[in-house]
């Protein structure tokens, strides 16, 4: 997949991806973006608005229902290019958020499958995602204290939703290494496995999520991600708002007439 179509100035010249590669199973309903910049799979400039162009097509592209962000080799990503920050603007830097945040705002699920190093914007972007699979070699930290900055992409503020402030400033004030037990045990971790079956457990995840209805599946995400801030009274008025509409859908009729046909239902995202 090349981006040679798009007119924006993440596109490079010759239309390339840099630093990662798209894989698009069309049986399987799954698209893989794959960071391919061993040995650490550092992430660019460049990269970071690409990535967010390659969330935002995968979105609106009917053969994919899930997504997965994963990488070549034993690390998932060691960060960002330390040198770019110094060469970019400051309206360059002032998007870096938005388009890390690119797996969240995508109305599919979103998996990133984690081994090794997953520092900095690697960590940030995984955090993005819906859900995390780790393995015992997996390292979490956002080390940007070590260069006299703070994590600029999301970082701090979506740890902090998920562990609390005291474990954030525990892992953001001191660059601490969150090994993939500890993540798992803190909740920012959906599941840690053994490092040989990563993939596996990727595929049955991405098979678990494929049974379900599209459409409730994009309900419940954007319903969770706009509610993470709201009332608990809100939250339940939105919630019901959306069931009522979900009622209607010919995947709820789909389910319940499967469900007392005692088979495996057939969703079509209708």
């Amino acid at each position: 997949m090349t981006l040679t179509d798009l007119k924006h100035p993440a596109v490079t010249l010759d239309g390339q991806l840099d630093g990662f590669r798209v894989e698009i199973d069309e049986a399987r309903m799954r698209a893989d973006i794959v960071l391919m910049r061993p040995p650490f799979n550092v992430i660019s400039m460049l990269q970071r608005e690409q990535l967010r162009i390659t969330f935002e097509a995968l979105d609106v592209n009917d053969a994919v229902r899930v997504i997965v962000l994963r990488s070549e080799g034993e690390h998932f990503s060691s960060g960002g290019n330390i040198k770019g920050f110094l060469e970019a603007t400051p309206e360059h830097v002032s998007k870096l958020a938005w388009n890390i945040a690119a797996p969240a705002r995508c109305s599919k699920p979103v998996i990133a499958a984690n081994r090794g190093y997953c520092f900095g914007v690697g960590f940030e972007i995984s955090l993005a995602c819906d859900f995390r699979l780790v393995t015992p070699t997996t390292l979490y930290a956002l080390p940007e204290q070590k260069l006299g900055q703070i994590p600029g992409s999301g970082g701090s503020a979506r740890l902090q939703k998920m562990v609390g402030i005291t474990r954030t400033k525990d892992i953001v004030m001191r660059s601490r290494r969150i090994p993939g037990q500890q993540a798992y045990d803190w909740g920012v971790a959906t599941d840690i496995v053994p490092d040989p079956e990563l993939e596996r457990a990727t595929d049955q995840l991405v098979d678990e999520l494929r049974s379900f209805s599209p459409l409730a599946q994009r309900t419940a995400k954007k319903l969770l991600n706009d509610t993470e801030d709201s009332t608990l009274a809100v939250a339940i008025e939105l919630e019901g708002h959306c069931y009522s509409r979900l009622r209607s859908s010919e995947d709820f009729r789909e389910g319940v007439e499967a469900f007392h046909d005692k088979r495996s239902p057939k969703f079509v995202g209708l």
